[in-house]
């Protein structure tokens, strides 16, 4: 039976979160990459909780939240967080997210900045290309037999080859989260990738902006981490020399940036 606890936002989908870290302390909410679940930010928890009461989510369609079904938007994929912090009494917190996590970071910097301290987008996009080929992975996904091949192509994409071929315990942690992700889940998350852009609002955003981007990150790549930082006013900027998953590759200077950053 599962015990991890969840709150019902306004359709009624139920959100899986869990915190870490004492009450009294500043709120960081940490958001997942599309095809993970909070457990992606289990080796960055036990630094982060001794600063933050870090409050982790499951993204809809992921891990231990509701599957509901259709195409999800960001707007609801925001609203999620929204109604998340809502139902916990949490007026304000700084905001991580990677990659669909920081898509969505960036939704709450321009649509309700008033709740969000700082924020941080890693491994992210403002816009990520027409819409035909997200259809098409949308058909892809929902037709195949299983996961296997998506989870090999999403790991492909997410680690440099080194680590692929070497298929440590990070690659198969990862593997097995890719493998239990639920089909409609994705194809739902990738209509939301698939519909957003934010590239003529990101100038609307007020928070403190960092955004980390991989200097050879071939989903989100570097020159998009650049116009993200180009657009929001007063934006820092980190080039890491990895892929997409930051936090894994580079953990120890991710983590440096991060901390720097949420306590100047």
């Amino acid at each position: 039976m599962n015990q991890t606890p969840s709150v019902a936002v306004a359709d009624g989908t139920r959100i899986a979160y869990r915190f870490d870290g004492d009450p009294s302390l500043p709120v960081l909410v940490l958001s997942n990459s599309i095809g993970t679940t909070l457990h992606m930010w289990d080796d960055e928890v036990p630094a982060l909780s001794r600063r933050f009461r870090v409050l982790r989510y499951d993204t809809r369609g992921h891990g231990d939240s509701d599957v509901a079904p259709g195409a999800y938007s960001l707007d609801r994929l925001g609203r999620d967080v929204l109604e998340l912090m809502d139902a916990l009494d949490i007026q304000r917190a700084h905001f991580l997210g990677l990659s669909l996590g920081g898509f969505t970071g960036q939704w709450l910097g321009v649509h309700a900045p008033e709740r969000i301290d700082r924020l941080i987008l890693s491994n992210t996009a403002a816009y990520w290309g027409p819409a035909a080929p997200w259809a098409a992975r949308i058909a892809s996904v929902l037709q195949a037999p299983d996961m296997r091949e998506t989870a090999e192509l999403f790991l492909r994409n997410w680690f440099p080859a080194d680590m692929l071929q070497a298929n440590g315990p990070q690659v198969q942690r990862y593997r097995a989260m890719l493998l239990a992700t639920d089909r409609h889940g994705l194809a739902g998350n990738y209509a939301a990738v698939r519909d957003g852009d934010l590239r003529r609002t990101l100038a609307l955003i007020p928070n403190p902006t960092l955004v980390i981007a991989g200097q050879h990150d071939p989903v989100s790549t570097a020159a998009d981490g650049e116009r993200i930082a180009a657009s929001v006013p007063g934006a820092k900027f980190k080039l890491l020399p990895g892929v997409h998953l930051a936090n894994v590759e580079f953990h120890d200077d991710f983590l440096a940036t991060v901390l720097d950053f949420l306590t100047v």
